[in-house]
C-alpha cells in the first residue's frame, strides 16, 4: 500500500473548502442547539439558500460577487424567520420533524424545473465565481507545499473562508458570554422559568434561531465557491455528517465545530483512500463499492459512541450538554 499517497490524500482535507464549509455550519447548528436547545435537522436548507442565493444573484441579476453573497446571508436570515414564526413553539421532537421537513421542501424547490431557467433544475448552476476570483488579491502562482499546495484561486478560496469561520467563530463567542448568551442558555436549559422572569422566550429563540441560519448559509456560499451549487448536495446525509460534527467537537463549545469539521474530514478522507487500499491488497474481502459503504457505517458507529460514552463532545463541558440531565 502507498501510504504516503493515502497521508497526502487525507492532509488536503486539512484545509478544504469543504472542511472549512461545514465548520461553518456546524458553527451555526452550535447557536440552535449547543446554546438555544433547538433541535434543527435542517441545516442543509440554510446552507443552500446560501449557496443559491448568491449563485442566482450572480446569474440571473447580475450582481458583482459580494452582494450575491450579501443576500444569501439575508435569505439565510428570512428563511429562519419563516421557519421560526410556526415551529418554535413546538416540542423539541416535532421541531426536529418540522426542519428536516423545510430542509427538503428547500432541496425539492430548487430541483423541480419549474424554475429550471433560475436554479437549473437538478443540474444545479455554475460558471459564478468569476467576479469573486477576479477579486483575488493573491497574484497569479503556486503556494504552500505538500499536499498544502494551492493555485492562487485555490488559496483565495480558503483564505476567504477561514476569514469568515474567524468572524463567526468571534461574534459566536461575543455572543455566549454576553447577557443575551445567559438567557438563551436558560432557556435551554429551562424556558418556562426564563419564561416566568418576564424574558421573551420567544423572540430569544427567534433571535439564535436566525444567527445560526445567516452563520449556516455563510458555510452555504463557501461550500458552492469552489465549482457549482448542486441540489443533490443537501440531501439529509449533510445534516448527518453536521450533527456528527458538532456532536464530536462538542455542541455547547465555540472552538468545536471548527475541531470537529477537521478531525471529520480528515478521518473520513483517510479512511476513503485507506479501505480501497485494503480492498486492493487482499486484506478485507469486499468490493470497492462495499469499501466507500463501510466509511459511512464507522461514521455511524462513532456517533453511537460519541452519543453513549462522551456526549458532550471533545470540547464540551458534560452539564452543557442539552440532551445529558
Amino acid at each position: 500500500m502507498d501510504f504516503g499517497s493515502i497521508l497526502s490524500n487525507t492532509g488536503v482535507f486539512l484545509l478544504s473548502p469543504t472542511t472549512i464549509a461545514y465548520a461553518l455550519a456546524a458553527t451555526g447548528l452550535a447557536v440552535h442547539f449547543g446554546y438555544a436547545g433547538l433541535l434543527n435537522f435542517g441545516m442543509a436548507g440554510f446552507m443552500a439558500i446560501g449557496g443559491y442565493g448568491y449563485a442566482i444573484s450572480v446569474l440571473t441579476f447580475g450582481w458583482p460577487w459580494w452582494a450575491g453573497m450579501l443576500l444569501g446571508l439575508a435569505g439565510g436570515a428570512v428563511f429562519a424567520v419563516i421557519l421560526g414564526i410556526p415551529t418554535l413553539r413546538l416540542r423539541a421532537d416535532y421541531l426536529a420533524i418540522a426542519t428536516i421537513a423545510a430542509a427538503e421542501i428547500v432541496r425539492l424547490v430548487f430541483t423541480t424545473t419549474a424554475f429550471e431557467s433560475v436554479t437549473g433544475s437538478a443540474d444545479g448552476l455554475a460558471q459564478y465565481n468569476s467576479g469573486f476570483r477576479a477579486a483575488n488579491p493573491f497574484p497569479r502562482g503556486t503556494y504552500g507545499f505538500g499536499p498544502w499546495t494551492w493555485t492562487e484561486t485555490e488559496l483565495w478560496t480558503r483564505v476567504f473562508g477561514l476569514v469568515l469561520l474567524a468572524v463567526a467563530i468571534v461574534v459566536v463567542w461575543l455572543l455566549v458570554r454576553s447577557p443575551w448568551g445567559r438567557v438563551v442558555k436558560g432557556i435551554r436549559e429551562d424556558e418556562d422559568a426564563v419564561r416566568s422572569l418576564g424574558k421573551n422566550v420567544f423572540a430569544y429563540k427567534m433571535q439564535a434561531l436566525v444567527t445560526g441560519g445567516v452563520i449556516g448559509a455563510a458555510g452555504g456560499i463557501v461550500f458552492v465557491l469552489p465549482s457549482a451549487v448542486v441540489p443533490g448536495s443537501y440531501s439529509t446525509s449533510l445534516t448527518f455528517f453536521l450533527w456528527t460534527i458538532l456532536l464530536l467537537g462538542g455542541a455547547a463549545t465555540v472552538f468545536g465545530p471548527a475541531l470537529g469539521a477537521v478531525l471529520f474530514w480528515v478521518v473520513s478522507a483517510f479512511l476513503d483512500s485507506l479501505l480501497p487500499a485494503l480492498v486492493d491488497a487482499g486484506v478485507l474481502p469486499i468490493s470497492d463499492p462495499q469499501a466507500a459503504t463501510v466509511r459511512f457505517v464507522i461514521t455511524g458507529v462513532v456517533l453511537m459512541l460519541l452519543v453513549i460514552f462522551r456526549p458532550q463532545g471533545l470540547l464540551g463541558n458534560k452539564r452543557e450538554t442539552t440532551f445529558v440531565k
